[in-house]
């Protein structure tokens, strides 16, 4: 019976979308195109191999023969550039109409009720680089207790605090309190709690982040579900789905070990879906602007490349694509408006398909290569 190992490279785009300009980007970004030639070119043999030189044009990645896995651009529908916008058209749903958001910050009557959650008021209320407003905000929240709240270019409600001036279980509490509150026209996609630790001026945010999604509608995940499918999360996917359709969920510091984790589950099980974040990219190196950090974690994925590759049996399909972009290139710290790209391995001959209108191909392929159907 077949498997499935699905992962997400989140923020890893290639290629301004013909609307990007709306979304107040350039009309030049491009992620892993334009981190590569920054760098001086990437060192990705086995990415090249399955064809994602193909996709874009990625200074030192060949597109020379014939690509091993089936290859395209996905061109996203919905509006938005953001996580949750990106991996719901994945699995079926596409989003009409943006998500709610505050390049002002949130307005009075949302800070209020926020404030009566905590029992204070919250420092910050306005777009910012998370571990900017925390080196700035952080001796006082240590110091007052109050919350650090800020959001960004998404439909984003972030509430940052230190481990050791607020308890992980009270900042969960609140966050999910949070959650509920946050009710049309002020329904954001996401809350996340975001804890950090360390001394002044040396603050360093920790593992333990949390994110709160509206539930989403039904999906790809749920249909699998129901035909006995198991779908086995690893990183920030359950949170992203609010669990819906997911058997099994494990959290992750890094990409590193989200690799480790999708390689346990892919030797455990016999059938079904491995669907994998891999949000280093995006937090750690997209939004920080950290051109050569981003490549450097591109190239640690491909070096791990033929760890994954030795677990596809016949019939099994391997699945790489993005979310969005979040080009480190372009000014600014937000998500860019992008194609995403689509690598599918092992279940047909390896072909460049060119632009596929949706990231709805995604699920339509995991229901497919299972053996569910599309719908």
């Amino acid at each position: 019976m077949p498997r499935i190992l699905a992962f997400v490279m989140d923020s890893a785009g290639v290629g301004a979308l013909p609307d990007a300009q709306e979304y107040h980007d350039g009309t030049n970004a491009n992620t892993i195109a334009n981190v590569a030639q920054r760098v001086g070119g990437l060192k990705l043999p086995n990415f090249a191999r399955l064809g994602l030189g193909h996709i874009t044009a990625i200074r030192g990645v060949s597109a020379e023969g014939e690509p091993s896995a089936t290859v395209a651009r996905l061109r996203e529908r919905s509006k938005g550039k953001d996580t949750i916008t990106g991996h719901w058209e994945m699995v079926g749903v596409i989003t009409e109409v943006a998500f709610p958001t505050y390049p002002d910050g949130f307005p009075p009557e949302v800070v209020d009720r926020f404030t009566a959650i905590v029992g204070l008021p919250p420092l910050g209320n306005r777009t910012a680089s998370g571990t900017e407003i925390i080196a700035e905000l952080g001796e006082e929240h240590q110091r007052t207790g109050r919350p650090i709240l800020y959001t960004s270019a998404d439909s984003v409600f972030q509430v940052a605090a230190h481990e050791a001036t607020v308890p992980l279980a009270t900042l969960y509490d609140w966050c999910e309190r949070a959650r509920a509150m946050l009710v049309p026209p002020n329904e954001v996609n996401r809350v996340i709690a975001r804890p950090f630790a360390g001394p002044p001026g040396a603050y360093a945010r920790t593992p333990n982040r949390r994110d709160y999604a509206i539930p989403p509608p039904p999906t790809v995940l749920d249909r699998l579900h129901e035909q006995g499918v198991a779908v086995h999360a690893v990183g920030k996917i359950c949170d992203i789905y609010s669990g819906h359709g997911i058997v099994s969920s494990v959290r992750v510091a890094d990409n590193g070990e989200a690799l480790d984790r999708a390689l346990q589950l892919a030797d455990a099980i016999n059938h079904g879906l491995v669907f994998v974040n891999l949000n280093d990219f995006d937090t750690k190196y997209g939004h920080r602007r950290d051109v050569r950090g981003y490549g450097e974690a591109l190239e640690r994925l491909d070096a791990r490349l033929p760890e994954v590759l030795a677990r596809i049996r016949p019939g099994d399909g391997l699945i790489f694509t993005a979310d969005h972009g979040c080009d480190p290139t372009q000014p600014g710290t937000d998500h860019t408006r992008e194609y995403v790209p689509y690598l599918e391995y092992g279940t047909a001959p390896g072909a460049d398909l060119g632009v596929i209108d949706g990231l709805g191909h995604v699920g339509r392929r995991i229901e497919a290569i299972l053996g569910a159907g599309a719908r």
